[in-house]
């Protein structure tokens, strides 16, 4: 079980570990789709970012294990870290 509280996407390609639950700009930086909050919050806000097939514009949105992000061409599947 891993105790720390900085997931490792690295640990799984295409996905990334996060706790419970993550908000959606923070998951974004997580998974390496952005460098920044304000990347996060401008892609975000754009439109150009879905949750399982749905279009989000919500940067606050609470992803849990096992949703799917597309962000930039790529797609992210929600994991937890433990």
């Amino acid at each position: 079980m891993n105790d720390s509280t900085q997931p490792n996407p690295a640990e799984h390609e295409g996905a990334a570990a996060t706790p419970e639950t993550v908000r959606l700009d923070h998951f974004l930086k997580i998974a390496s789709a952005v460098a920044t909050g304000g990347q996060a919050k401008l892609l975000i806000q754009s439109g150009d970012v879905t949750v399982n097939s749905e279009v989000e514009t919500r940067r606050r949105r609470k992803l849990v294990p096992g949703d799917r992000v597309i962000a930039q061409g790529e797609e992210y599947i929600v994991e937890t870290d433990d």
